[in-house]
């Protein structure tokens, strides 16, 4: 029987087959701890150089121009690709700041957080006249405060002594409310745009992602147990099994949707660009509420992706109704999947992919927003890359799983690509074409959110020590509590990122404690056969069959199954 205190993935690498990973155990562990201290100091002075020309050139407003050491306002311009609507009095939500709290409480600068705390206390405003994305407004700006306020009220973490009256929890339920009007549908689908000071415009698009509605519930859940008011929580949780309701016969869902009238719109599907967070939120919730209908969902959902969109180390896209393929691309946002799998606990799987997504950046010097996998050639309008995070994400979740020194080869190759392409003297700048490598005038908010945090924290991870955290899909951290829980999940009772001690569990262990993938891993507890995440059944229950394509992946080890001479699936090849 398995500890109780685990964490589901960091028991998969400490019962990982060998063939599974090849870790180097004979690398010098001084070498390594040298090099990881000074890659932290270089992404240290990467995030600085970011949030002080930030600072210099364009707070208070949203986010920093570096090529022309100006800004823009682009709260109200994210999402928003054709400029519609936008205010003319609006000059900016400090965006970026916001956006840099939790990093700069993780790179253990007290001194700036409380200064920018203080800031946002006295002078942020939302009732302004602006038109905004619900979705990126929610991750960015109400995650932003929320999970602040959480770092600032945590006595471990030593913040702004004396000097906090819940100022930002004050401005994020504000917020909250504000949002609460784009729910106001037949279906409980929020609209995808909300003005601020006035709500829902006449003949607002009722046009939506599944991504815009079904990624809500982090932050909204998080204001609801903070403030007690389970109203923000509630509509997230509406709208997010609104959605899974109008999923297909085999759990696919489209990309885009109608809120009035819950019909789908783009039947096309993957875990891409307008879906992916809805498949990070549905598990992230299960660990951050331990509500057990998220699981289910996720559970089903994760399934169906491995069997309609995954084709060796890649995902392509499909119809969500047949699971026919539809466009076999690669897009820079799906390299938030690894990371995601990690805390499943299918590490091989994870490991597969990132490796593709690896040699794609090497290729290019960055990853480019979309590749042609049929192809293999880059998609001819979209050569971007606008200083993203995902990959850095998947790097960190697989090298604090494994400690495998490889993963930290490929976070210096990131932080030797930022700086050689993206570092320009007043920040970091998009790239406008990978071939060309030609600049654009936009630093991102989540450079300094994601894409520096993920990078610091693989090579130090001091903040996470004897701490428990979940990111959201904007890389704010938010503790895993058990006062929040119905029930808490047992996979993830605190010990966070430290091994297991070996003591007496006071309760059985839970499915989704074993639900991991290592065919080392023994496949029984106690009488209980327990399946994996990773699980894919075979085609007919009598496990009957004529070719391989009809078996499915071993509940319990995560092993392709073949189809034998006598016509049955199984494990054939030991």
């Amino acid at each position: 029987m398995l500890p109780r205190k685990s964490l589901n993935w960091v028991l998969a690498f400490l019962l990982i087959s060998p063939m599974c990973f090849s870790v180097p155990v004979s690398q010098n562990n001084y070498y390594w701890s040298a090099k990881k201290r000074h890659m932290r100091e270089k992404v240290r002075q990467m995030f600085y150089h970011a949030y002080e020309n930030y600072l210099a050139y364009a707070f208070p407003h949203d986010e920093l121009k570096p090529l022309t050491k100006s800004f823009t306002d682009s709260l109200s311009e994210l999402g928003n690709l054709k400029l519609e609507h936008l205010p003319q009095d609006y000059n900016g939500s400090a965006l970026t700041l916001i956006e840099s709290l939790s990093s700069l409480v993780i790179l253990g600068n007290n001194t700036e957080f409380e200064r920018a705390v203080l800031w946002l206390s006295e002078n942020l405003k939302f009732d302004v006249d602006a038109r905004i994305n619900l979705f990126e407004c929610n991750i960015r700006v109400l995650g932003g405060l929320v999970s602040a306020h959480m770092l600032a009220i945590d006595s471990a973490n030593r913040l702004l002594q004396g000097s906090y009256q819940n100022q930002l929890l004050i401005l994020a339920e504000d917020l909250g409310r504000r949002f609460l009007p784009a729910f106001d549908t037949p279906t409980g689908l929020p609209y995808a745009w909300i003005n601020l000071k006035y709500g829902v415009m006449e003949n607002e698009t009722t046009e939506t992602s599944t991504s815009g509605c079904g990624s809500l519930i982090l932050e909204m859940g998080a204001l609801s147990r903070l403030t007690g008011n389970p109203i923000y929580e509630s509509a997230a949780l509406r709208a997010l099994r609104k959605l899974w309701s109008m999923r297909s016969s085999i759990n696919l869902l489209g990309t885009t949707l109608d809120v009035i009238t819950g019909q789908w719109i783009e039947y096309s599907s993957g875990i891409g660009a307008g879906v992916d967070s809805f498949y990070e939120y549905l598990f992230k919730a299960y660990i951050l509420f331990g509500k057990e209908d998220l699981w289910k969902m996720f559970h089903s959902a994760y399934l169906a992706v491995q069997k309609y969109f995954r084709y060796g180390p890649w995902y392509h896209e499909a119809d969500m109704r047949t699971g026919k393929a539809t466009y076999w691309q690669l897009t820079s946002l799906q390299a938030f999947w690894p990371g995601l799998q990690v805390l499943v606990g299918d590490i091989a799987a994870a490991n597969s992919s990132h490796r593709e997504f690896v040699y794609i950046w090497k290729k290019f010097g960055v990853l480019p927003e979309r590749y042609l996998l049929d192809h293999q050639s880059l998609h001819p309008t979209e050569k971007y890359y606008p200083l993203r995070p995902e990959l850095a994400e998947s790097t960190f979740y697989l090298y604090h799983a494994t400690k495998d020194p490889w993963y930290l080869q490929v976070g210096e190759s990131i932080v030797s690509s930022l700086n050689s392409h993206t570092k320009v003297e007043g920040g970091f700048a998009s790239i406008r074409d990978v071939t060309t490598m030609q600049l654009e005038d936009h630093q991102h908010s989540f450079f300094l959110a994601e894409t520096c945090k993920y990078l610091y924290l693989l090579f130090d991870d001091s903040f996470l020590v004897d701490r428990n955290y979940i990111f959201t899909t904007e890389g704010h951290p938010l503790p895993v509590l058990s006062s929040w829980h119905e029930r808490l999940p047992e996979a993830y009772i605190p010990t966070n990122w430290t091994f297991l001690k070996s003591e007496k569990p006071t309760r059985r262990a839970s499915a989704m404690t074993l639900q991991v993938c290592p065919a080392t891993l023994n496949s029984r507890h106690g009488s209980q056969l327990v399946e994996s995440a990773c699980h894919i059944p075979d085609a007919r229950i009598n496990h009957k069959c004529f070719s391989d394509e009809e078996c499915g992946v071993d509940s319990t080890s995560c092993r392709r199954r073949s189809c034998s001479m006598a016509g049955f699936c199984g494990l054939w090849l030991m």
